[in-house]
């Protein structure tokens, strides 16, 4: 299938050959029919993409600010490399889309194969939504205008937050798609409406709909036109939909309230507020999110829970509904406001227009009836350069195989056959920026082909066990990020399917054993007589607590999904096993908001101890991670895998590293070579059940205050 991409670093605008997405449960699998370009958003967003670098900074200071405090804790190049990275990114542009159904996901109920929908699906030619973010469209609606329903509830819920009532007046600044719907919108809630542009075509269509108009910027004076509008007393509020850097939009529209008058701002302006505007009336300012309640809710969004109808009247999607019942009653009419309908295949042009033509308003693009519905497309053609040997299968195209997994796998000349993951852009992206073989939506393709040795899995944690589990019993060597497992029953399921195939590898991610400063370390304490003591200080940073690792059900939480990373590190430094584990958090408030504040002792087998400190609420400027190493009269601190420090140590003082290396390509490299020339596993899987069952102990123990031995509260369960 093919679908619209602008390349962040240029502006580039590609329609892009992707492999077709798979239905999902709670989704729905569209066929375009039509999509509709925001001139608004869209064209933001290509701007930005087309501006210089210096532009792009310029435009975005929280994100310099960002960039300059990872410089100062990971060093110049590792950033760079970052934001390179993203930049280079594809960005899958839409979201006001009709197609119809063409698969009901499993758990959604109400639509058929065949029906015809709105959703905020993007420019592609097979689209898949979640089922709260699409709405059926009504007979007698044509499929052309439905695409303006997203867009539309846009203008829809600033309306509602204005909460206008019959025979006010309402001004709305910034005619452009969004506000002369929402003239419509207004007229028909029996709302006088003033609409204010600088585009006298967009002047006639509000005219056209019922607005009594005026020009704005240096052309005309809103103030005085809504002072005339208003018969002097003001007006009662005014909807901001309007795209501009200026403050004057917002200080004209607080000249032109009434006292205790209204103001929404729906659109992009200037908020240097002017404290005075505010007082002296005592207006009302608000900001409308989107297109209503529920928008940037994951649980809604993704989930499929809906808010209960009598609690929250009017979500996203019920706000779709009423705008598609607008449509199909008259109230509301799109079709003025289409200038220009451009087949999908010429999609680049349609940007264009949006950015040159300033008659360009509504751009509609058409999509054929036809399409391929292919999950893979190939990539490459020819084998990698320098193969090491074993052919690869990666499966997730997130963050960390962007940002680690691929780049080291590419440095090594190890070829990667598959990359596939659910999101088709991201997908193809990683494949071509990385030369791998193909591209896929499905994962069954990657773990039923005879031909793959490997599968390295980068998913969400709840997948993880699962994905290694369909690994071995493909006869597949199984890498997986970490954790091996969130729960016991997932850990009894991965040692069953290693029962089985005796043969396959299992392994973890633990990068941090491969690191050139602990390979050093494990150097130095090489033939002691006496247990180590050890603190690791993880400075993990703030991690919103709806983000899904903080879900206990998809992400487990952090010490689970990543303190596990520094328990495996201190079981490496002395080559013994953890016997017991007593860990605390911070006090006060929930228990999810607290797990990622802990402190976790752990006892080892051969009489040593560790800490392992996981704190979220410390500063960015500070150093990620430091550890400190107590071993017969020496000390050992290293800082952030930059700089390895011993005090006390005969014939070592220090070791330096230009960047920061966490030893992931040495940890792919070591994997590759194992599974291609043979060997025992890198990690012995009791060390990789051990430090799982450590993770799991931590969040016992903090929860229940106690000490957990690990033999003593998990042997019997797992024998079983």
């Amino acid at each position: 299938m093919k679908q619209v991409l602008q390349h962040l670093r240029t502006g580039q605008i590609e329609l892009a050959e992707l492999p077709a997405p798979l239905v999902r449960p709670g989704h729905l699998l569209l066929q375009s029919t039509h999509t509709l370009i925001s001139a608004g958003t869209e064209r933001m967003l290509v701007e930005f993409g087309r501006a210089g670098l210096l532009a792009k900074a310029r435009s975005q200071p929280d994100k310099v600010k960002q960039v300059l405090d990872k410089i100062r804790t990971d060093g110049l190049l590792p950033t760079l490399e970052a934001v390179f990275s993203r930049l280079d990114e594809p960005l899958p542009l839409g979201y006001c889309h009709v197609g119809r159904v063409l698969e009901v996901g499993a758990g959604v109920s109400g639509y058929q194969v065949g029906d015809l929908v709105a959703s905020n699906g993007p420019h592609a030619e097979i689209a898949l939504v979640p089922t709260n973010l699409c709405a059926k469209v009504p007979a007698g609606v044509d499929p052309a205008q439905a695409a303006f329903t997203v867009l539309a509830s846009i203008a829809l819920q600033g309306q509602r937050l204005i909460e206008p009532t019959f025979g006010e007046r309402v001004a709305v600044f910034g005619l452009g798609l969004i506000g002369l719907v929402a003239v419509q919108l207004l007229r028909a809630n029996g709302c006088e409406v003033l609409g204010i542009d600088v585009n006298p075509q967009r002047l006639r269509l509000a005219e056209q709909f019922g607005a009594t108009v005026a020009p704005g910027g240096a052309g005309g004076d809103p103030v005085a036109a809504a002072m005339a509008f208003s018969n002097a007393r003001g007006v009662d509020a005014v909807l901001v939909t309007a795209s501009a850097k200026t403050d004057e939009i917002m200080h004209q529209s607080a000249q032109m309230c009434r006292q205790r008058g209204r103001i929404v701002l729906v659109g992009v302006v200037g908020l240097n507020l002017r404290r005075d505007d505010f007082y002296n009336k005592e207006l009302t300012f608000q900001v409308s999110c989107s297109y209503g309640p529920g928008r940037y809710d994951e649980q809604y969004e993704q989930a499929g829970r809906d808010y209960p109808f009598g609690f929250v009247r009017w979500t996203e999607q019920r706000n779709f509904e009423a705008i598609l019942a607008a449509m199909q009653r008259g109230h509301l009419d799109v079709s003025p406001l289409i200038t220009h309908r451009l087949p999908h295949a010429e999609a680049a042009r349609a940007y264009d227009l949006i950015s040159d033509d300033p008659s360009a308003l509504g751009v509609v693009l058409e999509y054929p009836q036809q399409v391929e519905r292919s999950p893979i497309v190939v990539v490459r053609h020819d084998a990698p350069a320098g193969p090491t040997g074993g052919r690869l299968g990666v499966i997730g195209a997130g963050n960390f195989s962007k940002m680690t997994m691929m780049p080291a796998l590419k440095r090594i000349g190890a070829d990667v056959e598959y990359v596939c993951d659910l999101n088709a852009p991201a997908a193809r992206h990683l494949a071509t920026k990385f030369n791998a073989g193909r591209a896929v939506t499905d994962a069954s393709l990657v773990f039923n082909d005879p031909a793959i040795d490997a599968i390295l899995i980068a998913v969400g944690h709840n997948l993880h066990a699962r994905f290694v589990c369909q690994a071995l019993e493909a006869g597949k060597h199984a890498f997986v990020e970490k954790p091996l497992a969130m729960n016991l029953e997932e850990l009894r399921q991965v040692l069953d399917a290693a029962a089985r195939r005796p043969d396959r590898h299992i392994m973890v991610g633990f990068n941090r054993r491969f690191a050139p400063h602990i390979v050093r370390l494990r150097e130095l304490l090489a033939g002691r007589s006496e247990p180590l003591t050890m603190i690791f200080t993880a400075n993990a940073g703030f991690i919103p607590p709806d983000h899904w690792t903080q879900d206990l059900a998809r992400g487990g939480g952090r010490i689970i999904g990543e303190a596990c990373h520094y328990i495996d590190l201190l079981v490496h430094l002395t080559g013994s096993r953890v016997r017991t584990v007593a860990a605390q958090m911070v006090g006060e408030r929930g228990f999810a908001t607290r797990t990622d504040k802990m402190s976790i002792t752990l006892g080892f087998e051969d009489g040593s101890l560790g800490v392992v400190n996981y704190f979220a609420n410390g500063s960015k400027a500070y150093p990620k991670e430091l550890m400190e190493v107590f071993s017969q009269g020496r000390v050992f601190r290293l800082d952030n895998f930059r700089k390895l420090t011993g005090y006390g140590a005969a014939n070592f003082s220090s070791m330096s590293l230009m960047r920061l290396d966490k030893g992931h390509q040495a940890e792919f490299a070591a994997f590759v070579e194992r599974i291609t020339k043979g060997g025992p596993p890198l990690i012995p899987l009791g060390e990789l059940v051990n430090v799982t069952l450590a993770s799991l102990a931590a969040m016992t123990s903090a929860a229940e205050e106690r000490t957990i031995n690990l033999d003593r509260e998990y042997g019997a369960a797992l024998a079983t």
